[in-house]
């Protein structure tokens, strides 16, 4: 007997084999319901179209009700949505003149990561970026976004030279992490991102970080240290995924829509943490239904942050990038201490006095020593 391939209750659903997700499923039916009159419209010539007006109203007031109170485990989904506009399409979409680098001049050219000089916007910049691949032998060849240490080294190297150049860094964030296999392990991927992490902190060039789809943990820390990091409005940024969390302290994924809500993962969320700088907007029902807009909302912010980091010194705009970084995690929510909510600064650390040595009484001390 096979067991049963439905998620559990707590577990985070797959997308249908139409694209739709669990919680589009009302907004479906009402697509189908226009698609039909439409059609019968066509084959009798009856007018229906003041019933289909209305019901694209009440398509439309439905869909900004759903998307306006999405649940983190309802944005993960959003965000691996098989539709979703990848690393190609905005590619294709916002950069122009674009010439790809390979290779990290050390061990090999891992597909995974995208690098290469391009213009965004009118701004001539370094591009990088995660590429999950579109189709099965793509998916195959970029090992589903999973980057290898070597993908990571030639970030650094594509960032380095555009450092050289004086060349802004565009940096488009869209993995579930970095591969953890062993060849990986055995070449270094731990380090292989703790080095971008200090060299993108201290690179004298403006640096701007899109978060496109999934942020997943050190794999998006790795190109995702910059001077403004945003996230598209349904995209995710975690230390770990859902299901990964809920492995660890639950022992099973079903309780993956649970750990969703306690990650914080949202744009929202890290937003009012201080972990993200600016949340772009996205269509009515989300990028995978109007990539065209997507990439114009996502082009225009990147203009805007080019044109404000460009005009600053380098030392001020290194200075900043180290306050800004430095400021993560410098707060904590108190519920005794305050009000519930309340951000309230970290206690500083006290150093404890040390003891007194104990004095010795000489009299005490000499009477020992004559007996």
């Amino acid at each position: 007997m096979q067991p049963d391939s439905k998620p559990g209750p707590g577990a985070i659903g797959p997308v249908g084999g139409n694209g739709v997700l669990d919680f589009e499923k009302p907004l479906a039916r009402i697509e189908r319901e226009i698609e039909e009159l439409e059609n019968v419209q066509r084959q009798t010539g009856r007018d229906s179209s003041a019933d289909i007006r209305e019901m694209r109203l009440r398509l439309t007031s439905m869909t900004k009700r759903t998307y306006s109170n999405l649940t983190p485990a309802e944005t993960v989904q959003v965000a691996r949505h098989p539709r979703r506009p990848l690393l190609p399409h905005y590619i294709e979409a916002m950069v122009r003149d674009f010439c790809e680098l390979h290779g990290d001049r050390g061990f090999g050219d891992d597909r995974a990561v995208v690098t290469g000089f391009g213009r965004i916007a009118g701004h001539k910049v370094m591009f990088i970026g995660h590429n999950k691949g579109r189709d099965t032998k793509e998916k195959i060849t970029c090992n589903f976004g999973c980057a290898h240490p070597e993908g990571y080294r030639k970030a650094l190297r594509a960032g380095r030279l555009a450092a050289k150049f004086g060349l802004p860094v565009v940096s488009l964030i869209d993995t579930q992490g970095a591969y953890p296999g062993i060849g990986a392990e055995e070449r270094g991927i731990a380090q292989a991102i703790a080095v971008n992490l200090m060299e993108f902190s201290r690179l004298p060039t403006p640096i701007a970080c899109v978060v496109i789809g999934e942020g997943g943990s050190g794999g998006a820390l790795g190109i995702g240290v910059g001077d403004r990091v945003a996230m598209l409005e349904h995209s995710f940024y975690s230390v770990i995924s859902p299901e990964g969390c809920a492995a660890i302290l639950w022992k099973t994924a079903e309780h993956a829509k649970r750990a969703a809500e306690c990650l914080k993962l949202t744009a929202r969320e890290l937003k009012k943490l201080g972990i993200i700088d600016d949340i772009i907007p996205e269509p009515l029902g989300g990028a995978h239904r109007d990539p065209a807009t997507t990439f114009v909302h996502v082009e225009r912010y990147l203009g805007q942050c080019l044109r404000e980091l460009k005009r600053l010194r380098t030392e001020t705009l290194l200075k900043r990038r180290y306050e800004r970084l430095r400021a993560i995690g410098g707060y904590f929510v108190s519920q005794s201490a305050g009000r519930p909510g309340e951000t309230i600064p970290a206690p500083k650390k006290v150093r404890k006095p040390s003891a007194p040595k104990p004095r010795t009484d000489r009299a005490a001390a000499a009477r020992l020593t004559a007996s």
